[in-house]
């Protein structure tokens, strides 16, 4: 056991971190993101040394993401506990630009200039990731939607680079984001009942 832990110790500690971020992300915790940031220091060192490029240079934008995050959830509008808003439509539409636009380019990158053998999909989880993670900077409810198409495509990606504990952890993951989606669609329903009711428009 001593020997296993040793060997996979990478893997490990990000295990744990990832996970403890995400439930605490879950639960509307600031500490999700310091903790957040640890992870982050974890899988660099892991994913660069496994050939998943993208994934490793991703963890280095999620330390600014980390940080952007964290800022708003002490100083902005969600620093409300209870604070949880939904994403205008008119937003979509560049949200899903960028995801393409940056998918793409990660794309062109990792086959221009390294030896990944998941060009494709590393760039497109990469992509995904850093739309997900923007709205949940925002608290923006669909974030856990967004969370749980890229973690479905990462465990696969995970199993095919041979790093099992961590296709594990993002199998846990799906479960996490799914039970994060119903606790904040349950905090905003009770939100919206203890709302004052909108007065009736006077007639004419």
């Amino acid at each position: 056991m001593i020997e296993w832990l040793s060997a996979h110790w990478t893997e490990v500690l990000g295990f744990a971190t990832g996970a403890l971020c995400v439930v605490l992300a879950g639960l509307r915790n600031v500490w999700s993101y310091p903790i957040g940031i640890a992870n982050n220091l974890v899988f660099i060192g892991l994913f660069a040394s496994t050939g998943l490029y993208a994934a490793a240079g991703l963890q280095l934008v999620f330390l600014a993401f980390g940080v952007h995050g964290w800022v708003h959830w002490v100083r902005g509008v969600e620093r409300d506990h209870g604070y949880i808003s939904r994403t205008p439509a008119r937003h979509w539409p560049w949200l899903a630009a960028a995801a393409v636009a940056g998918t793409a380019a990660i794309w062109w990158v990792l086959s221009s200039f390294t030896d990944s053998q998941f060009a494709l999909a590393d760039a497109a989880t990469t992509s995904a990731s850093l739309v997900a993670q923007y709205l949940l900077n925002r608290k923006r409810i669909e974030n856990w939607l967004v969370w749980i198409a890229v973690d479905v495509a990462f465990a696969a990606l995970a199993v095919a680079a041979g790093l099992w504990i961590t296709a594990v952890l993002y199998l846990l993951f799906i479960g996490i984001c799914a039970a994060s989606w119903r606790a904040w669609r349950r905090v905003e329903r009770e939100a919206a009942a203890a709302a004052p009711a909108q007065p009736e428009p006077a007639h004419v």
